[in-house]
Parts: C-alpha cells; structure tokens; sequence
C-alpha cells in the first residue's frame, strides 16, 4: 500500500511514518520545507504550499490513502492573525488535495483520514462525549473544528471513503503538551491549573498513529475519537507526571487568571473540559497499549511503576 500523508514531519507524523515502514507500507509526504524532501525507495518527499496554492501533483499517484495532518498548532498565542493562521492552514492545505485529486487523471486515491480534534465538544465537566454529539463548543476551537471537518466532509463528493480522527491531548516526549506541563514539575514548580477537575482526553503518540493506520486499513468511515480510554482530570495528569518524575507537588493550583495574563485567550485550552469516549474505536477492533496514563507515562519516560487499572486492581508495568 501506498500512503501520501500531510504534516509527515511533525510529532504524529513521524510516529506514523515509522508504523507505516513496519507495516511494509510506501509512503509519499508532502512538506513546505524544500529541505526536507527525501527521496527513498519507501519514503518520498513532495513540495506544496497551499498558502499559495502550489502543489507537485506527483505525490498522488500510486497513492490509495490520503491521511491529513496538516495545520498550524494550536499552542501559539492566538492573536487575530495568528487565529487566521490556524483556520487558513487547515482549509487550505485540503482545498489544495481536493483541487489537485479533481485534475488527477486516473489517480488511485479510495480514501481520506484526516486529523479533528476534541476542542469540538463543549467543556463540561460532567458530559462524557461521543461522536454522536452534536453540540459545538461555543469557543474559538469549537469554531476552527467545526470548519475543519465541513471542508473534510467535502471530499465525499469527490466518491472517497472519509474518516475523521478527533485527537486529544498528544502523550510524547518528543514534542507536544506533555514536555511543557513535565518542565516545571521536574523544577518542582509543578501544580494544577484553575479548580484541577477539568476533564482531559489524552492519547499516547502510538496508539494514536496505530488508530490512523486502523482506519487506513480496514477503511473505516465516519467519526472517531483520538483518545484513550481512561481521561483524567488535570490534577491527576500533573500528579501522574510528577510521580513518573519522582518530583514532589505542593504549590497551590495556578490561578486562571495568571495563566490568561500570561499566555492570553490560548489559556483557554489549559481549562477547557472534555471527557471523551474511545468506544467506537475499540468496537472497530482497535486495542489500546496504553489504556492508562499511568502506563503511558511509564513508557514515554522508561521507568517502571505500579499502574491501577479501571477496575482498581494493581499491575506492574515493566518498560524495556
């Protein structure tokens, strides 16, 4: 199988890259980067910049799934041009595909699996989500996600299977939330943020590049959510993260509106609650490696420790 995947190079994308190598899969990438164009027998790098609408139609053929990572992080202070940014580098990266799939003649391509996030469900602290929610978070995020997905949608049009992953808060060592909240806890500077009791929805970096691979392979449609099964509020993420760190936490939890001085409305993310369901994913078949943060956070920082699982019975986690 052929894969052509978007924002290849990023902290998903490379974890995805790998898994699709393991599987005995091809992979084309698109980059803005010329620089970072590779040209291997497996692992073939294309130029594109859809801010201007260039694109080397090359990286579709021999191509039968399309996985979508592209766009701007979210984890910059949102100025308005900035917020521009993040909506612009999701609408146009797909409209640049879609416009270069409808003047590829005879290109392969079946299916999409494009990145969302959870930022679409409403913060509460009491819902559990699943993918048939229908309300949006009457936030910025509940805006840019909601736009997001109506342009994913459009590729049905075009006669491709469509499946849309909503993502969680990302658990790597190697970029994302995970190294920010762990710095200040490893300088025993460590506490939660607002009341501790917001819900978040994490995944491990595998696990999730594992579920884009899942979809790919048995060609899933629809929704699913990018998450693990077992969220956590925020005050047991950072005493998670602390133990993992044998770092000791006393401090009193940051105000929000310190947090809202210093980073702005991007502070939003930090307090927003979403506890989401990963149910439609394991009916799929998918089995999680790390089902608890506890696990997970083992893994990522090697070290080993006794997890409790949902139903509160202790299990050692050896990590090689």
């Amino acid at each position: 199988m052929k894969v052509l995947i978007t924002g290849a190079t990023g902290l998903v994308g490379s974890e995805l890259v790998s898994q699709c190598h393991d599987k005995g899969y091809t992979v084309n990438y698109l980059t803005t980067r010329k620089n970072k164009i590779v040209s291997k027998d497996n692992y073939q790098g294309f130029f594109w910049d859809p801010s201007k609408g260039e694109i080397d139609a090359k990286c579709l053929d021999g191509v039968s799934v399309i996985i979508n990572l592209a766009g701007s992080s979210i984890s910059k202070r949102w100025t308005s041009s900035y917020k521009k940014e993040i909506v612009d580098s999701r609408v146009n990266s797909l409209d640049l595909l879609k416009k270069a799939l409808l003047e590829k003649e005879n290109h392969s391509v079946t299916s999409l699996v494009s990145a969302s996030a959870i930022g679409i469900y409403p913060d509460s602290f009491s819902n559990y989500y699943t993918e048939n929610e229908e309300k949006v978070d009457d936030s910025f995020l509940g805006e840019v996600v909601k736009i997001w997905e109506k342009k994913i949608n459009e590729f049905k049009a075009l006669g491709l299977s469509v499946a849309k992953v909503r993502i969680g808060l990302v658990m790597s060592k190697n970029g994302g939330a995970l190294p920010e909240m762990a710095k200040p806890v490893n300088y025993y500077v460590g506490a939660a943020f607002g009341s501790g009791e917001q819900w978040q929805s994490w995944i491990h970096v595998s696990d999730l590049a594992a579920i884009f691979l899942h979809i790919t392979k048995y060609r899933l449609k629809g929704i699913f959510n990018g998450v693990a099964p077992n969220p956590v509020t925020n005050v047991k993420l950072i005493k998670e993260i602390a133990k993992v760190l044998d770092r000791p936490l006393f401090l009193p939890n940051v105000p929000k509106f310190v947090m809202y001085t210093v980073l702005g409305k991007m502070a939003y993310i930090l307090f927003a609650s979403q506890r989401v369901s990963s149910k439609k994913i394991e009916e799929e078949g998918f089995v999680f490696q790390y089902a608890n943060i506890c696990q997970a956070l083992s893994a990522i920082y090697d070290t080993d420790s006794d997890c409790v699982d949902t139903n509160n019975k202790v299990t050692k986690q050896f990590v090689s």
